[in-house]
């Protein structure tokens, strides 16, 4: 694969061919990785550089995760064990001092997605005496858990951790769809009923609060003053995409009149991902809020790449939405390597997947991700499959991991000492969430 002729045609891809697969994936992957800084000397492992955002590098990561399960190749294995790591801060709950003033609860979760799909794929463990994949995923869920806010909207998680950042006030479906998506896959790596007691509520309350409708379009999030009812009805790939894991697990789960009941919601929730594929270019993903209109941010570069990989795990988990996803997943692969002519390289990938092999003239993580994600999840059938505790999988949690509790990081000089973690067993225990106040701006 010759960078010469990718200027003209794009990343060569045989769509049939397992190695040709491998090997488009292995070139993006690796210009995904130029951007990556934090195994610099002098930089901090696990972050990547202006203009991207904390929680993007846990999301790479995820990207790197598949990467490893789909082609075989341990080639940033150790980049990203050092990165993941590192950034789980001092009680392992992703909630890391060098982030936690500016940190969301999405920031916060797509970390432990990150480390939930390393448990689910059996991706190396860390070293002995540190936190395995499993007991990382617990420990933030046990966080979010405590914050699960009855007070405003009846419900739900808040976009923001503290009361001190800007968007406090707002509760957001991302936020709130991770955490369905980490317990639901919690319960079936676990068997623990608990997890899907809270997969149920998170669910039910999106539902109830408008952010999903009976139709299953996926809105933004509401303001707490409002109790939520002045709903952002923009629509974005990932939010339907996390639901839609997160309930394929549910069917996992479940059986009987119960997983008929989630087999239906799956049925309405793919159905509703039609309006992410281009009407012009049959089954090829794009990102209708943005992409049209030229008016993509850096995060949402990167959206696309989530609902392809959940939509590939779906099939593994609700097997009978194959026929409806592999088609998706083929032309969308196919269309997103024919644009990678861009860069210095002549292979890097822009946003736009539907211009019949044009580069966009866009670069960044989030493009790279993207594709990485849509060529990849192409062989998913060369997999073993991912396991379960009682299948395979890393026994090595801890239901009762994590701060236990929303520690203020200004008051680092008096910290709160939280004597009760949640755990499997008392997750429904009622605990007080301690929040200090105060305005620090961020943009998530």
């Amino acid at each position: 694969m010759l960078a010469g002729s990718s200027i003209v045609s794009g990343l060569q891809l045989s769509i049939d061919d397992k190695n040709s697969i491998r090997s488009v994936a292995k070139t993006v992957a690796y210009d995904m990785m130029t951007y990556y800084t934090g195994n610099r000397t002098g930089d901090v492992p696990g972050n990547l550089p202006a203009p991207y955002y904390w929680w993007q590098a846990g999301a790479m990561f995820g990207s790197l995760i598949d990467y490893y399960y789909y082609t075989g190749d341990s080639t940033y294995n150790d980049v990203l064990i050092q990165g993941m790591l590192f950034q789980a801060g001092p009680e392992d709950d992703y909630m890391t001092p060098n982030q936690t003033k500016t940190e969301g609860n999405d920031d916060q979760g797509f970390w432990a997605m990150s480390a939930m799909s390393a448990a689910e794929q059996k991706f190396p463990d860390p070293p002995s005496g540190q936190a395995g994949w499993l007991e990382l995923t617990q420990a933030v869920f046990n966080t979010q858990a405590l914050r699960w806010d009855n007070q405003n909207c009846n419900g739900g998680l808040r976009w923001q951790i503290f009361a001190f950042n800007n968007g406090y006030d707002y509760k957001n479906t991302i936020s709130n769809g991770v955490f369905f998506n980490l317990a639901a896959r919690l319960a079936v790596y676990t068997g623990n009923d608990t997890y899907a007691e809270w997969a149920n509520r998170a669910y039910d309350w999106t539902a109830a609060v408008g952010f999903m409708t009976p139709d299953y379009k996926f809105w933004d999030g509401a303001h707490t003053p409002a109790n939520c009812t002045d709903i952002n009805r923009i629509q974005w790939t990932y939010n339907i995409g996390v639901y839609l894991l997160g309930a394929a697990h549910m069917y996992n789960f479940t059986s009987g009149s119960t997983q008929d009941l989630w087999r239906t919601r799956i049925l309405g929730i793919l159905n509703g991902t039609n309006l992410f594929f281009s009407p012009t270019a049959p089954n090829v993903m794009y990102e209708v809020a943005c992409e049209g209109i030229g008016s993509c941010s850096t995060d949402n570069y990167s959206f696309k790449a989530y609902l392809a990989r959940w939509m590939a795990a779906t099939t593994i988990y609700a097997p009978f939405t194959r026929d409806f996803v592999m088609p998706k997943l083929r032309a969308s692969a196919q269309a997103a390597a024919a644009q990678c002519t861009g860069g210095t390289s002549g292979t890097r990938c822009g946003m736009r997947w539907t211009e019949n092999g044009k580069w966009d003239g866009t670069q960044g993580v989030g493009q790279q991700m993207s594709v990485l994600e849509i060529v990849q999840t192409n062989l998913i059938d060369e997999t073993e499959g991912p396991v379960t505790n009682r299948t395979g999988g890393t026994k090595q949690g801890n239901p009762a991991a994590g701060s236990g509790g929303t520690v203020d990081p200004v008051a680092q000089q008096d910290p709160i000492e939280t004597k009760d973690r949640v755990g499997a067993g008392i997750l429904t225990t009622m605990v007080l969430v301690w929040i200090i106040g105060g305005i620090w701006w961020m943009i998530a």
